[in-house]
């Protein structure tokens, strides 16, 4: 049994837990996770993150901005690994605070929380970096295979970490998805990892990056009104000043890796989401919600000794 507190100590100190240690928080985490919805409902006031990419240091600097648990609420919209050099200190400390707050902090599956991607972008080869073998990496991937899908903010919006998917019309059909097993290729988990919205086209079109689709305002108009929803959020597409609101607010890309790959130069942003928001603006995220902020301080910051950039391309985030 592991003192959770002074494990968050420990880590936000930029310890590296142990794998014995890891392989415990792993599986106390699986059981509090399989228990939630593929929709989890939250409430507001919530805090909704982006992707991270293992940017353990801009973490840190987005708890100093947004608040830290327990005193703010959180939505994580996954990618927490990959990329980045701390994939292992960020995801070991988002878990050591689902288990000490379980009913403050959400965390949704992205598309790199899979074994087939995180074993070219980068997490694999840090585990086996770390921890001089797979082990921790197959205890993370289990807790990955029962992250949730989605989440809805107080009935009005919906949080994802791609997008929408044509064989889903309504929540009825997220919820009935067995998303205990690693991502498919193809198909409506697929498509909730991998999709994008488009703002020159309409319906759907199959994605560039060879999984999921896009699709244009007409899909998230529609999607909206079956679903008596306000708005759609999602993460998974960088974006220059952090966020991105489309379709006339119905739609926003939250984006919370500054200087994405320590290079894109990018700022990032974490959306606020508060009983103002939802009921003077009909659950539409607001530019004045964004809270923007750049990169971790070098002095508040660590890096490796000799590090490379990990792969990286433009179109798969």
């Amino acid at each position: 049994m592991l003192d959770v507190d002074h494990v968050i100590e420990r880590l936000i100190d930029g310890d590296v837990l142990s794998a014995e240690e890891l392989t415990w928080v792993c599986t106390r985490v699986k059981d509090i996770v399989a228990e939630e919805s593929n929709v989890a409902v939250v409430q507001a006031p919530v805090t909704i993150v982006g992707d991270i990419h293992g940017q353990f240091w801009d973490l840190l600097e987005m708890f100093r901005v947004g608040g830290w648990l327990p005193d703010t609420n959180y939505l994580f919209l996954g990618d927490y690994v990959d990329r980045g050099y701390y994939s292992i200190e960020t995801i070991s400390l988002l878990l050591c605070y689902k288990i000490r707050y379980p009913s403050r902090i959400t965390l949704l599956r992205g598309n790199h929380e899979t074994r087939g991607t995180s074993m070219v972008y980068g997490f694999y080869s840090e585990c086996l970096s770390k921890y001089r073998g797979p082990q921790v990496w197959t205890a993370v991937m289990e807790v990955f295979d029962c992250l949730t899908l989605s989440a809805l903010v107080d009935g009005r919006v919906l949080a994802v970490h791609g997008g929408l998917s044509p064989s889903l019309l309504n929540l009825d059909h997220i919820k009935v998805i067995n998303r205990f097993q690693e991502v498919p290729r193809d198909g409506p988990f697929s498509d909730v990892m991998w999709s994008d919205p488009d703002m020159m086209a309409e319906g759907f079109s199959v994605s560039v990056r060879g999984a999921g689709y896009t699709f244009g305002r007409d899909i998230v108009d529609r999607f909206l009104h079956v679903n008596n929803l306000g708005s759609l959020v999602r993460a998974h597409q960088l974006c220059s000043e952090g966020y991105q609101i489309l379709f006339d607010g119905k739609c926003a890309t939250v984006w919370s890796a500054p200087n994405y790959c320590y290079r894109c130069k990018n700022k990032a942003s974490i959306l606020e989401v508060d009983d103002d928001m939802l009921n003077n603006c009909g659950g539409r995220p607001q530019p004045r919600h964004f809270n923007v902020f750049t990169e971790a301080p070098e002095t508040a910051r660590r890096r490796p000794p000799n590090a490379q950039l990990l792969p990286s391309d433009d179109e798969d985030d």
